[in-house]
């Protein structure tokens, strides 16, 4: 059996589970991806110092895509310290302020480019440039599919597409079964998932007929991942008919679940990504792997990017974010399964504590947060810093290659370990950088 799950394995069955590497801290990971960059300076990471130098003429700017003639700029919310841990969070977030407790800010991350095209991809595959697996598809080739029956990776979408494009939830250069499956928000959640054939049998042999054709083609190229892939997929697919609309169906939910989420809110955008969020823990609870949510619609260039209208932008994402996510923490609390949940917030970079006018921060790579929560993490912790504005990581600086290793660890999967031989190399996620951040760990 352990012969037949290595060969499955090789051959690209992502619903083979896997051994880690050692004891896992978490099974499962929900990824809140914060598209655009969300400002540090005005959500988990407060200058006072600001407040000090607001309006004055801003210097030793490093940055090269940042115009001269700048001025610092000072919060405009106020930040309060919530929970036996005493941690400073904005007023933004009032509900995730409720579960201070329950978090691990990492206050130093660090990315390299002030691009979002980059920055996204870095975040999701370790690298700027396009063609490598995403941090997902790395989880399921590491771990395998806990069901049969879903697909191990699930991409949780509002039909907007964040900058470096589909190649974020890409499979990049691992066996083609490990790359997302998309659900929609509104709708239904997969494109023709209700069969159009009345008979399950019609259906079926049309499914054999096919994969007849496929596996003769690739027998007659000398086999192929991506046509072997696809056999996989639509067999996957078939099962998925009548267990996705169950999993997803959020009318078996309680009243009081879903006013926890916020999908009650009458504000459209509030109320889908609370949905999308109960989603998630409906598909982790049924054995989905990893589950990333991305951001309601918004700009192209994501929903956080406020170069301008910066009051407004934030405290409209906020709102459509800060109650479902601290519903999510809650209810995996509620229901014993937060401990073995990874939850993961974070953007591709922060905010400049400068701006060109009273009302927009622009790209900043060189020191933001991210932030943690459930399975293994050290709730009420405070990891890394700035330096005074909020400009710099001084303290504990993370890199991405450190983020990715320490999800992983969190995992059971040691990222030195977890290879893919590719062009003549064994290939990682963390490349050859990434250090984990044991502090956080519980």
């Amino acid at each position: 059996m352990l012969a037949l799950a290595g060969l499955l394995q090789k051959q690209g069955h992502a619903a083979v589970p896997q051994a880690p590497h050692f004891v896992p801290k978490a099974t499962n990971v929900i990824f809140c991806f914060l598209d655009g960059g969300l400002s540090h300076v005005d959500s988990f990471d407060p200058k006072p110092k600001l407040a000090q130098v607001d309006n004055k003429t801003a210097t030793n700017i490093t940055n090269p895509t940042v115009t001269k003639n700048r001025k610092w700029l000072k919060s405009p919310w106020e930040f309060k310290r919530h929970g036996q841990s005493g941690m400073p969070i904005s007023e933004l977030f009032p509900h995730i302020a409720s579960c201070a407790d329950d978090i691990a800010v990492v206050r130093s991350m660090q990315a390299d480019l002030p691009v979002h095209s980059a920055g996204v991809l870095l975040l999701h595959t370790g690298s700027n440039l396009a063609g490598r697996p995403s941090l997902g598809s790395w989880s399921t080739y590491g771990l395998g599919a806990e069901t049969a029956n879903l697909p191990g990776f699930v991409l949780l979408s509002f039909g907007a597409v964040p900058c470096g494009g589909l190649e974020n939830y890409s499979n990049g250069f691992l066996p083609a079964s490990h790359q997302a499956t998309h659900l929609m928000a509104s709708g239904h959640p997969i494109v023709n998932i209700v069969p159009a054939d009345k008979m399950a049998s019609v259906q079926r042999a049309k499914l054999e007929a096919l994969g007849r054709q496929d596996r003769s083609f690739s027998e007659s190229i000398g086999g192929n991942d991506d046509v072997e892939s696809a056999i996989q997929n639509y067999e996957l697919a078939y099962r998925m008919q009548s267990l996705v609309p169950d999993v997803l169906d959020l009318s078996k939910e309680t009243t009081a679940t879903k006013r926890l989420y916020g999908i009650d809110s009458k504000i459209k955008s509030k109320s889908l990504y609370a949905t999308q969020c109960l989603r998630a823990r409906r598909l982790v609870e049924s054995g989905v792997r990893f589950v990333e949510i991305t951001c309601p619609l918004g700009l192209a260039n994501g929903t956080w990017d406020q170069h301008d209208d910066l009051k407004k932008g934030h405290e409209k994402n906020a709102m459509d974010t800060d109650q479902p996510i601290a519903g999510l923490i809650k209810d995996l609390k509620q229901r014993g399964m937060f401990e073995q949940t990874l939850i993961v917030c974070a953007g591709e970079f922060g905010r400049t504590p400068h701006a060109p006018s009273r009302d927009g921060r622009d790209h900043h790579p060189e020191g933001f947060t991210v932030w943690m929560a459930g399975g293994g993490i050290k709730g009420g912790t405070i990891y890394g810093a700035t330096d005074e504005l909020g400009m710099v990581a001084v303290e504990n600086v993370v890199n991405m290659h450190d983020f990715h290793a320490t999800i992983l660890h969190l995992l059971g999967l040691d990222h030195e370990k977890l290879t893919f031989r590719f062009s003549g190399r064994d290939m990682r996620l963390t490349d050859v950088h990434g250090n984990v951040m044991h502090p956080i760990i519980a």
